[in-house]
């Protein structure tokens, strides 16, 4: 697995050799990716990639690209930019997740946390914890500014602090 990954994307469950080849020529075809990397990881249905763009901006140009060619998304279900890789350790989620938010979030501005765990048994309740840390911004659970987005694949765990519109929903995408 690759493990300084920067997107993450959900398939169904079989569907992960066929996720990689499809989000690798994405990257390297339609976005010119020359160093574009993908590789399934010990989750079914899901898979991590490399790539040397921003991978925030990756998200508005793959969205693009499935308004004009939705064929070109067969098997991607989900795909979420990630900012920073960091061992599952509640300090080092809290470390990345304050430094992203010091960036992004201003006052005024509100954030929810969303987890999504896999292969560890860290509760939810206490990365949530750990990732608002001293952040003092307004939470709002249901219309967000911002989501601090915390990935965790067993011993490593993604962090970023995004927009809602930034996750590229594909399915319900298509359908708009």
């Amino acid at each position: 697995m690759i493990e300084d990954f920067n997107l993450l994307a959900t398939t169904a469950r079989g569907n992960e050799r066929a996720m990689c080849n499809e989000l690798y020529f994405l990257l390297k075809d339609n976005l010119q990716d020359a160093e574009a990397k993908t590789s399934k990881t010990k989750v079914r249905g899901l898979i991590v990639a490399k790539t040397a763009l921003e991978p925030v901006g990756v998200m508005e140009k793959l969205r693009c690209i499935l308004t004009e060619q939705p064929y070109a998304f067969r098997y991607a279900l989900r795909i979420v930019p990630i900012e920073r890789v960091v061992p599952t350790e509640l300090e080092a989620i809290k470390m990345a997740a304050a430094e992203l938010a010091a960036e992004k979030i201003f006052e005024g501005q509100s954030f929810r946390v969303t987890v999504e765990k896999r292969f560890t048994e860290i509760h939810s309740k206490d990365i949530i914890e750990a990732a608002v840390g001293d952040i003092t911004a307004k939470v709002d659970l249901h219309n967000p500014d911002w989501i601090i987005q915390i990935e965790v694949l067993g011993s490593l765990t993604g962090v970023s602090v995004i927009k809602p519109s930034d996750v590229l929903a594909v399915v319900k995408e298509k359908m708009l």
